[in-house]
């Protein structure tokens, strides 16, 4: 049994032959068992112009998975802070932390989640502010301080409120952000791993205490797809890597698909490559193989945290992974 706290990022990834109300209602449901089964927080990824991604309006899934669940926290995994003003997004969270006190969560990326064309459509500028990703983050922070008297724009509700915010991060830039500003880390190991290492040793060297966080936390993101069987779970991993193999070779335009037969197209040396390299860190199996591997993964790069996303065609069959999961954390 590995004994560390265990979350998810949802991105209510839309089903070939679906459509996003599936897709989210199936999110939902996800909520509602990793509310059931001991996990810490679910938090929602923000993605825009994507037909096979559902999640592009972040704060009302939040809103909507906060309402339906007891005791996780929920938040976002997170909130492209370049694409909104640091105004909307304190008062935003503000409300969400006013109707659930102590179960919001603010992650914040310095990525668009999208295109730049769509970037551009989102809020003008985008460039420049990714480029004062910095100074916008500490906009942020200033609008949930408590009210100061000399200040002419406040977030109601918001000011005052103890949001916790984390960095969300898949380089060594991010790294040394949060390390900066001394908050918690949490890093997109599920598509981005070569970097892992790297990132989690400067951001752990170079931390600094703040009022928030005392100490470094990292937060590792990766795959995992478990099944009563290694068979099983190997099925159902061909939707993941169907859907990673056509990313890579710039053909996905559908939904995830029916596991069966993995594309063609991972006999190109490139894309094996490309492929490998995204799904380093996934983790396909039984119970007793995920937690084989997850115990190597964590030996290699201590971290305070996982958190697992997961793409399973069939919602049933994704909702008795998570079941199982929490299986390999409480025994």
């Amino acid at each position: 049994m590995i004994q560390l706290p265990y979350s998810v990022l949802e991105l209510a990834a839309v089903n070939e032959g679906s459509n996003p109300r599936e897709a989210i209602e199936n999110s939902l449901r996800i909520a509602k068992t990793a509310d059931q089964k001991g996990y810490k927080r679910i938090w929602f990824a923000e993605h825009h112009n994507m037909p096979h991604i559902a999640s592009s309006a972040t704060v009302l899934l939040i809103q909507m998975a906060a309402a339906q669940t007891q005791n996780i926290r929920v938040g976002s995994g997170g909130i492209m802070l370049p694409n909104h003003s640091p105004l909307v997004v304190a008062e935003q969270f503000g409300t969400l932390e006013t109707l659930h006190p102590g179960r919001i969560d603010l992650g914040l990326g310095r990525a668009p989640g999208t295109d730049q064309l769509t970037a551009n459509a989102l809020r003008r500028d985008h460039i420049k502010n990714a480029m004062n990703f910095p100074n916008e983050l500490s906009e942020l922070q200033n609008y949930f301080q408590p009210k100061d008297s000399s200040q002419k724009v406040n977030a109601y509700p918001g000011k005052g409120l103890d949001i916790p915010i984390y960095i969300l991060g898949s380089s060594t830039s991010s790294a040394q952000l949060a390390a900066a500003k001394g908050l918690p880390y949490a890093f997109a190991t599920h598509f981005a791993p070569a970097q892992f290492a790297m990132a989690a040793e400067i951001y752990k060297n170079e931390f600094k205490p703040s009022e928030q966080l005392k100490e470094p936390y990292l937060i590792a993101c990766v795959n995992a797809i478990l099944a009563d069987t290694d068979q099983e779970a190997q099925l159902l991993s061909s939707s993941f890597f169907n859907m990673v193999i056509e990313l890579v070779s710039g053909q996905l335009r559908q939904g995830l698909k029916k596991p069966g037969e993995i594309h063609g197209l991972i006999n190109h040396p490139e894309v094996e490559a490309a492929v490998n390299n995204f799904a380093a860190c996934t983790f396909v199996g039984s119970k007793a193989v995920v937690e084989e591997n997850i115990n190597a993964f964590i030996g290699e790069i201590p971290v305070q945290e996982l958190m697992f996303t997961t793409y399973i065609y069939d919602i049933e069959a994704k909702i008795k992974s998570f079941e199982l999961l929490s299986e390999v954390f409480w025994g």
